[in-house]
């Protein structure tokens, strides 16, 4: 995003003081969010972790309620049963559980909650796009975690990992992870853009739809063994999250 605002592809942001302030602690929220999802999917398959991220509309509604006072219509709380249900369904029967993984989803569930109330009130009234606040927050949030991870590894340890990861799995690697940064921010960035552009009706299908192609995906290229009770699990807590997008609007 430097880069295009440098080159005029896209038009920079006018930003001022108040507004890095307010994006403080959606920045914060959203690297630890971040975080907590990779450690999840180092430690359990790929499928599993986005089973129990499929649990955040549960995350959101209780964290409204108890934190911010919301009260929702019945059918809304209702919603919450399948998906809570499937979610602990799977973790129960999943071949693969981890503490660590599953905890790390968790988080990741909750991190993203608070980061979606905190960009709520910092783009309340504010002018700049959906594609530059995600610009900004990732920047700011590359600033939040650089010291913790020089901290706690350091240019050494990056190293190290960086040649047994080469050695390992081949030059390859290198395009893989380009790759993946790549899609990975335009993902996301996507996400902030299509909210200016689309009903949150059509949002919340989509990201429905999202997460059904990532777990079915996942088990396809990872070949990761589903047990049939796993996947109709899976599928509930999936059916869940589409109800309460149903139920919420």
């Amino acid at each position: 995003m430097l880069a295009s605002w440098a080159t005029r592809i896209a038009e920079a942001p006018e930003t001022d003081l108040d507004f890095w302030k307010s994006l403080t602690p959606v920045a914060i929220a959203h690297t630890i969010g971040h975080v907590a999802a990779t450690v999840s999917m180092a430690k359990v398959a790929v499928s599993f972790t986005h089973i129990i991220k499929s649990g955040e509309p549960a995350f959101s509604v209780l964290v409204s309620r108890f934190f911010l006072g919301e009260h929702f219509p019945a059918p809304v709380y209702f919603s919450l049963l399948p998906i809570i249900g499937g979610c602990a369904l799977s973790a129960v029967t999943e071949l693969n559980f981890n503490m660590v993984g599953f905890m790390g989803a968790m988080i990741s569930n909750l991190a993203f909650v608070f980061r979606t109330i905190f960009s709520k009130k910092g783009m309340k009234g504010k002018s700049v796009s959906g594609m530059n606040y995600y610009a900004c927050l990732s920047i700011m949030s590359l600033v939040i975690l650089l010291p913790f991870a020089i901290a706690m590894e350091g240019p050494k340890v990056w190293a190290a990992g960086w040649q047994n990861a080469v050695a390992e799995i081949g030059p390859n690697f290198v395009w893989w992870v380009a790759a993946q940064s790549v899609f990975y921010h335009l993902y996301n960035q996507v996400s902030y853009m299509s909210l200016d552009e689309i009903s949150p009706l059509t949002f919340s299908i989509g990201n429905t739809m999202k997460r059904i192609s990532v777990i079915v995906a996942s088990i396809i290229i990872f070949q990761t063994p589903v047990q049939p009770i796993n996947a109709l699990g899976a599928a509930i807590a999936i059916l869940g999250t589409f109800i309460y997008s149903q139920a919420k609007q």
